[in-house]
């Protein structure tokens, strides 16, 4: 596996984030709000956003000091305040090489230290295996599956529901009977 740090995003970013974030093939699985092209203004906008949050949920993906993709936790409001939904991307140059459920686990552990939420959530499109194995690999379980149920480019897409638990996601393997 290649080396990466989950660190907070940095205003000097800006550059690796535009040229990471304008891929067609990482917006075709993200909701219609990250955009393609990503421009620069695109990054702007998003880096004022992210600097500004105390605790910080969205944290950047760094390969030798470059921000190559995005992590983050939300948590949720009103009666949906004990979950936080988990989104995230990773420059097409470093997907595969073990970098994503790394980072998943590792953001999994921030947001469960950082927020008061009991479980984590992520919605990957039925389309997207690759995503589905590494919400996998962190230890993620497959809740729902809800047929025809989006539209992304002109396309019906199922959606799906991994979540983890604070619970099972702290249990170490010897504590379960």
């Amino acid at each position: 596996m290649v080396q990466f740090e989950l660190r907070k995003w940095q205003s000097s970013d800006l550059e690796s984030l535009v040229k990471h974030a304008n891929n067609d093939r990482i917006a075709r699985f993200l909701t219609d709000q990250f955009p393609y092209p990503y421009t620069l203004q695109n990054g702007e906008r998003f880096l004022d956003n992210v600097l500004s949050q105390e605790p910080a949920k969205i944290l950047a993906i760094a390969v030798d000091g470059n921000a190559v993709g995005s992590i983050g936790v939300f948590p949720q409001q009103d009666i949906h305040c004990l979950n936080a939904e988990m989104g995230y991307w990773l420059s097409e140059s470093c997907q595969g090489r073990g970098i994503m459920s790394a980072a998943i686990r590792l953001m999994v552990e921030y947001g469960f230290r950082t927020f008061s939420v009991d479980r984590i959530f992520a919605r990957p499109f039925g389309s997207n295996i690759a995503s589905q194995r590494v919400l996998e690999k962190a230890g993620f379980m497959l809740e729902a599956r809800f047929p025809d149920s989006l539209l992304k480019n002109g396309e019906i897409l199922d959606e799906l529901v991994y979540g983890i638990r604070r619970s099972d996601f702290f249990c170490k393997p010897s504590d379960k009977h």
